[in-house]
């Protein structure tokens, strides 16, 4: 049994099917969706520090005295499905969701009894979104099921009184954020628990490691439960279950502890913007050089969408989710299940990322750039002549090669047309008996 210390919790090995994931998807979605201006910290730019644009945007559009409660009821979820949903995580390629169950607002998508008005039953949809989607993923996808919970809130007055005491009385933690927590693992039992916004706050006051000794030890989901690193001040990148360090975290390099890059595709934002536009979008190419990149140096992705107010995945997200999804159909093998190699990165030619596939015993070359001269130059890989086979991810016929002395090879490609390319962006070589 775990102990509530962190020696005791940090030493529980992580459940291996997070490893083998490699890549999920986060989405972002709340009452946040409905201003759907700038940021889903929307409510704390314009009330708390009062931003310029935020300010602006509410006294041209909005009557005098509008509150960010009064965007509750508009948060409608009118076209939400959440059939559709899993479908479109499904053809991502993704093995995991981690849904906002509760950002810093407050407002739970569940009808949660410690949020009275101020959840997605009473107030808004009147639906239970936590549980549709949950049900859907579990119907129709083998995805892990997982949520993400907010610690903190922005202005609730019970923890913004404990703040004022300096977090020596503990009313909000004891009377809202673990009761949530406890009620959201025994009615979704989801394989994730992403924890975030410790507001300032030590993982003492939070009972952090008393619930994940639960967690661990009693809960519906002791055995596959994965959590992140976010529990209290001083918490991140140092306890819990896998490092996430910062958001858009790509260190570049291998790390000691399992890891998570969790980043957005609209670059400015994890909530949806109305006012976001075409270049504020990473293209499928980015996002399959941060899938690469990170895999390579033994990180999960975490790639996130935000929805709108009225449930909609938004075109742009959705084609680039298909766009991974189609990019893994080929490339798949290169990033499933795989382990660091001893080089990540390639030593002569830049842009060339590796993977180990221990099943296969091969090594997996990911490039990012077709050479116009039609031949690669790898520095790493130490081939062995009449051994050493080379072979493209979604291409037939073997590839032809020569060493490079000691170590480095020159690998051949096929000349073939942009139609005949077995995928658009990024390829994969696969190679196998190389040292």
């Amino acid at each position: 049994r775990y102990e509530p210390t962190w020696g005791s919790l940090d030493a529980r090995p992580l459940p291996a099917w997070f490893d083998e994931a490699k890549f999920g998807v986060f989405i972002h979605w709340g009452v946040f969706s409905v201003p759907s201006f700038g940021s889903e910290w929307f409510w704390w730019y314009w009330q708390k520090e009062k931003r310029e644009p935020y300010v602006k945007f509410m006294d041209t559009n909005y009557p005098p005295g509008f509150s960010y409660e009064d965007f509750g009821p508009m948060f409608t979820a009118e076209f939400f499905d959440a059939n559709q949903w899993a479908d479109v995580l499904k053809a991502s390629g993704a093995k995991y969701v981690v849904l906002t169950s509760k950002h810093h607002e407050g407002f739970t998508l569940w009808g949660s009894k410690y949020s009275w008005n101020w959840n997605a039953v009473d107030v808004g949809p009147k639906r239970d979104l936590v549980a549709e989607l949950a049900a859907s993923i579990r119907n129709r996808t083998d995805l892990h099921f997982g949520l993400y919970h907010s610690l903190f809130e922005w202005f609730n007055p019970l923890f913004l009184e404990d703040a004022t005491n300096a977090f020596k009385t503990r009313k909000f933690p004891t009377s809202k954020s673990l009761p949530e927590l406890y009620e959201i693992v025994t009615k979704y039992q989801p394989e994730i628990i992403w924890s975030d916004g410790d507001g300032n706050a030590p993982d003492t006051y939070w009972n952090s490691t008393g619930f994940l000794a639960w967690l661990y030890n009693d809960s519906p989901v002791r055995d596959t439960v994965v959590t992140n690193d976010r529990w209290g001040a001083g918490s991140i990148c140092a306890h819990g279950g896998f490092y996430t360090c910062s958001d858009r975290y790509n260190p570049g390099h291998l790390l000691p502890r399992k890891w998570e890059n969790c980043m957005s595709i609209d670059r400015r934002s994890w909530g949806f913007r109305r006012d976001a536009r075409l270049c504020d979008y990473l293209a499928i190419e980015d996002l399959v050089q941060q899938l690469a990149e990170t895999v390579s140096c033994g990180g999960n992705l975490l790639m996130n969408i935000g929805p709108t107010h009225d449930g909609r995945i938004a075109v742009v997200f959705e084609e680039r989710l298909r766009q991974v999804g189609a990019w893994l159909e080929v490339n798949g093998e290169a990033i499933y299940g795989t382990k660091p190699w001893r080089a990540q990165n390639d030593t002569a030619t830049p842009g060339v990322w590796y993977t180990f596939s221990p099943k296969e015993g091969q090594v997996n070359a990911i490039f990012l750039n077709w050479p116009v001269s039609g031949v690669l130059e790898l520095g790493e890989p130490r081939a062995k002549l009449g051994e050493t086979q080379v072979k493209l991810a979604g291409y037939k016929e073997l590839l032809k090669w020569v060493a490079l002395g000691e170590k480095g090879m020159v690998i051949a490609l096929p000349q073939l047309t942009p139609q005949q390319l077995p995928c658009q962006w990024g390829w994969t070589l696969k190679l196998t008996d190389v040292n």
